[in-house]
């Protein structure tokens, strides 16, 4: 098409002096309805004009030899066919028929929920109380394992003859708080590995 044709009068466009290309415009706006009533029951839903606009364009440059509904509509739903397959593959290539929407769910927060961070509070606490109920040896010794010291660093700070000593200190040391904090470490009040 001309891009002049929107500037020139009316009286001097092609469509008004010809009645050829008026009888083509009106036969392709016909054959628009229809392929957008196609698409969009095909499921294009907001892509039925995109589509339709893209079936005439093809059939304007490759078929504008045709002029009667019968050749054209047959051929414009063919072309429709393949462009809506071909817009089904670039929209499951793309991801869009299983996003979800991120108002309707949220992405989940890294933060812990309100319950868990209670818990792990109480649990503080009640090993806090429970350490501070025990002997220097053992509340030392916590204190290094919760620096990250090692065995061998721990045995040499404590002063113990063998490592063999730390091992034991520390099991007996961990059972002392585990019944200090009434046999349970989730506070549940049952004994442990039962």
């Amino acid at each position: 098409m001309n891009p002049d044709a929107s500037a020139t009068p009316a009286a001097t466009r092609p469509e008004a002096t010809d009645p050829a290309v008026s009888g083509q415009t009106a036969l392709l706006s016909r054959i628009r309805e229809r392929i957008v009533a196609f698409a969009a029951s095909r499921g294009a839903g907001a892509h039925a004009e995109d589509l339709a606009q893209e079936v005439l364009v093809l059939i304007h440059e490759k078929y504008g030899h045709l002029d009667r509904l019968e050749d054209l509509l047959p051929l414009a739903f063919q072309i429709l066919r393949f462009k809506l397959a071909a817009h089904r593959r670039k929209a499951a290539r793309r991801g869009e028929y299983d996003a979800v929407d991120v108002d309707a769910f949220p992405p989940a927060s890294d933060a812990p929920d309100a319950a868990t961070v209670l818990e792990r509070k109480e649990l503080l606490a009640r090993l806090m109380g429970g350490i501070a109920r025990m002997g220097d040896r053992c509340r030392e010794l916590f204190r290094l394992k919760l620096q990250g010291r090692s065995f061998p660093e721990i045995r040499a700070l404590l002063g113990a003859s063998s490592l063999n000593t730390v091992y034991t200190w520390d099991h007996r040391c961990r059972k002392q708080l585990l019944e200090t904090l009434g046999g349970s470490w989730s506070g549940t009040g049952r004994r442990e590995g039962t």
